[in-house]
């Protein structure tokens, strides 16, 4: 369970380095596509907070349920910043709340569009969420490379050596 819990406190950290740096961006830029699978740096942003929140709600049948994975619940910067937020502190409580017991223990959900029920353990389907963001982040990382603004350093383990400490 420690190993989500980094993860989840990981990605708090991530997504808030990575908004800071896309706050700075104008409008155009923000909507721009970079050649990203979303297209722009703001669809991107907005497919994670929908991925993430399509995933936890099959994992505790809470919170927003989107419909399409390329939905855009907010059309304001500010907005999605303040949604992603709540998303992280979200995924740090869930996180919190997992046993040994319960990551083992298979789930069942219908993939988005699709009315077939998979069933799976807990465990990898938590996994993907945290690779499908450091994934998507990448790609914005990539965006805001093409644009020209600086380099962000977003790994893992310069988290945990900074403020991420407590997994040392």
């Amino acid at each position: 369970m420690q190993n989500y819990q980094m993860l989840a406190d990981y990605n708090a950290w991530a997504n808030r380095l990575l908004y800071s740096a896309v706050a700075d961006l104008s409008t155009e830029e923000l909507h721009r596509d970079t050649g990203a699978f979303f297209g722009s740096i703001f669809a991107t942003l907005s497919h994670i907070l929908t991925a993430d929140r399509i995933w936890l709600n099959r994992f505790t049948g809470e919170g927003p349920m989107p419909r399409a994975l390329d939905e855009r619940p907010y059309d304001d910067f500010e907005d999605l910043r303040a949604a992603r937020l709540e998303e992280d502190t979200r995924i740090i409580r869930y996180a919190q709340s997992l046993t040994a017991e319960k990551i083992e223990r298979p789930f069942t959900y219908s993939p988005v569009g699709s009315s077939e029920v998979l069933a799976l353990k807990l465990w990898p389907a938590l996994t993907h969420v945290f690779n499908h963001q450091t994934h998507h982040r990448g790609q914005v990382h990539a965006g805001l490379t093409g644009l020209g603004k600086p380099s962000l350093s977003l790994d893992l383990i310069y988290f945990v050596r900074g403020e991420g400490q407590q997994w040392l």
